[in-house]
């Protein structure tokens, strides 16, 4: 066993589990896009960022893939790590804006505007399908292609593959696939329409290592 504190909480968890997997077993939330329970670990998406150490030496790592450590101090809701959050929901609304679960994570944490240029690739490389390919449907059919901004998701020299099944797996998963947001301005990056009311404890001092995490937040439900 191993213990560690998450957001001033001492826990004790399983050696070999992921800061992930401990955060969500005592019950805090961690947002997550390239990650899936059925498949191996990958760390694209950084979505699930924490902060792990004390201050001023302090660091985000990406919680789906950094093992737990004795003694080691977590915190998944600071405001370091929302700020970064919010830049890395950016990033993706850049890059496939008319993804509906990308939308809906901008409207849950609070995202109202998008910095960079529009890109409209309706990829983000999470990994997610070809994951799902090769460890789930032992098919090994599509794989990534290229470096940096080169990077794509396909088969091998774009020729149908003779190893698919055509089973919809890559597709059922792809959060640009699963469902497609309707607003009717594809030119604004953020639509908000499904926006949640932001939690009022965000703009009171007193919380930069540990902002709202809970989900509904108690202080709106009640107010």
């Amino acid at each position: 066993m191993v213990t560690l504190t998450i957001n001033g909480l001492k826990v004790r968890v399983e050696e070999g589990m992921t800061i992930l997997e401990a955060a969500r077993f005592v019950g805090f939330p961690i947002p997550t896009l390239c990650h899936n329970d059925g498949l191996s670990p990958y760390g694209a998406c950084r979505l699930c960022v924490v902060e792990i150490g004390q201050e001023p030496k302090s660091k985000l790592v990406s919680s789906c893939t950094y093992p737990v450590e004795e003694g080691l101090t977590v915190r998944t809701a600071s405001q370091r790590v929302l700020k970064a959050r919010g830049m890395i929901i950016e990033l993706l609304l850049a890059s496939c804006p008319q993804s509906k679960t990308i939308q809906d994570l901008a409207s849950a944490h609070g995202v109202h505007q998008q910095r960079f240029k529009q890109e409209y690739e309706d990829c983000i490389l999470c990994g997610l399908c070809v994951r799902t390919c090769s460890e789930q449907m032992m098919a090994h059919a599509i794989g990534f292609r290229g470096r940096g901004e080169n990077r794509s998701i396909g088969t091998p020299f774009d020729i149908s593959s003779d190893v698919c099944r055509l089973c919809g797996g890559c597709m059922y998963i792809c959060p640009a696939c699963q469902l497609r947001c309707t607003y009717n301005q594809p030119q604004h990056a953020i639509c908000n329409a499904c926006a949640n009311l932001r939690p009022p404890c965000i703009e009171k001092e007193g919380y930069n290592n540990l902002m709202c995490y809970m989900e509904p937040c108690v202080a709106c439900e009640i107010k």
